[in-house]
């Protein structure tokens, strides 16, 4: 009976542990996506005197977008926190002082009441300026704080009107501060300044731009970016490399974040153990104009300055983004091989852009940083170790198959003519 209750506890125990065990979750390397806060969209809605024109689908531009939010409110996922900013929605005078300050907070980001965020939306008369850099500015204190994913949702007719406050800069000062907020561009008006402008936003920040000219465009793209914030995402950790491999930060596996500036090196070190292969890649971002031709390069080096691999690419001035990669795979030791076996691997990346004219060079370059060590590969099962990623294996394989295929072909070739000339 004893027997029985101890072997009774003992399951229970065990039970318990695994429970515990499974509620637990395991802590998330750098650069994985970790799911404890929920993702936070604020639409930032252009409501100029503007949006008064009457040029999309036969309506004003400003019954399109709330036509679009309205829909795009039924829609959103039950887990974004969603919230709305609008600019030039309340000053209607000539003080481009004052019109430069418009900018509110017309339904707070937060868990979603449909039914207010509506009848909100609904109020919205075009009535003033168009601050787009002043709103950003507010957005991006809009947020709470957490890990999630924060994505702001920019929609305009027109370019920002409160110069010398120009929005570009303001979204790379917002890119500098690496709280991982992301800022996407929607224009409503086909124009090369808008555009431009639009364009430079989201590029500084990682987000996207889109021109739309009809409602329903307007309405699945603000749905597509508001279903890409629900998304599990990546959020890089922010690093900071040295100007030498002895003081470089020691990375593990995962994605991080880092501003070069120009006509400078960053190095950074991972360790690998022996049948570890090391695979890293590197993204550098023109946030500002730069001059043509410039390239990338990313190198791994020994402690003691000997490159091992290199990954490079060049651009032309057609891309605003560079990136190149390598692999190193570290053989095995043997069994007799005594002591630390482990290899520090300096990677330095450089890149060859330069400011163009009268264009800031601080802060420096983003720069995108992944870095996987991961089991080499083995002799049977990685394809390129079984050498059919080698040149004259494929070669070699190449010839044998159409010296056998020759052969059964000409010996066919000569058992159909030997029946014809029978027949």
């Amino acid at each position: 009976m004893i027997t029985s209750k101890r072997l009774a506890a003992g399951v229970c125990a065990l039970l318990a542990a695994l429970t515990a065990g499974l509620a637990l979750p395991a802590p998330a390397s750098a650069g994985e996506p970790t799911g404890e806060d929920a993702p936070q969209v604020d639409l930032v809605l252009d409501v100029s005197g503007s949006m008064r024109a009457k040029d999309i689908d036969g309506g004003s531009r400003m019954a399109a977008a709330k036509q679009a939010f309205n829909e795009v409110l039924d829609a959103t996922p039950e887990e974004v926190r969603l919230g709305i900013r609008t600019l030039g929605a309340n000053y209607p005078g000539d003080d481009q002082k004052t019109g430069c300050k418009d900018t509110a907070q017309l339904y707070p980001v937060g868990p979603l009441d449909r039914t207010e965020a509506k009848a909100a939306v609904a109020t919205l008369t075009p009535t003033g300026w168009t601050p787009i850099g002043p709103a950003l500015l507010k957005a991006a204190d809009d947020f709470g704080a957490g890990t999630g994913s924060k994505r702001i949702v920019l929609i305009s007719d027109g370019e920002d009107t409160c110069a010398p406050l120009d929005p570009c800069e303001v979204a790379r000062e917002i890119a500098a501060k690496g709280i991982g907020l992301t800022i996407d561009t929607l224009g409503l008006v086909p124009s090369t300044k808008l555009r431009q402008q639009l364009s430079c936003i989201a590029e500084a920040t990682g987000g996207t731009y889109t021109s739309v000219e009809h409602t329903d465009e307007l309405t699945d793209k603000v749905n597509q970016l508001v279903d890409r914030a629900a998304d599990p995402v990546v959020t890089p950790v922010a690093t900071e490399g040295a100007d030498r491999c002895a003081a470089a930060p020691e990375l593990k596996s995962g994605l991080y974040t880092d501003r070069e500036e120009f006509g400078q090196q960053r190095w950074y070190r991972v360790d690998l153990a022996p049948g570890q292969e090391l695979r890293s890649s590197v993204s550098v971002s023109a946030d500002r104009a730069v001059d043509p031709s410039y390239g990338v390069l990313l190198r791994a080096v020994t402690t003691h300055g000997r490159e091992i691999v290199r990954g490079e690419a060049a651009g032309d001035g057609r891309t605003d983004v560079i990136s190149t990669g390598l692999r190193y795979p570290k053989a095995e030791v043997d069994d007799d091989e005594e002591g630390d076996t482990t290899e520090t691997v300096c990677l330095e990346v450089t890149h060859s852009f330069s400011a163009a004219s009268g264009v800031k060079t601080t802060p420096g370059l983003p720069l995108e940083l992944t870095v996987d060590v991961v089991d080499g590969p083995s002799e049977a099962s990685d394809v390129a170790a079984f050498g059919l990623g080698r040149g004259w294996w494929l070669l070699g394989t190449l010839i044998v198959v159409g010296f056998l295929a020759g052969l059964v072909w000409g010996w066919v070739s000569r058992w159909r003519v030997a029946v014809w000339r029978t027949n």
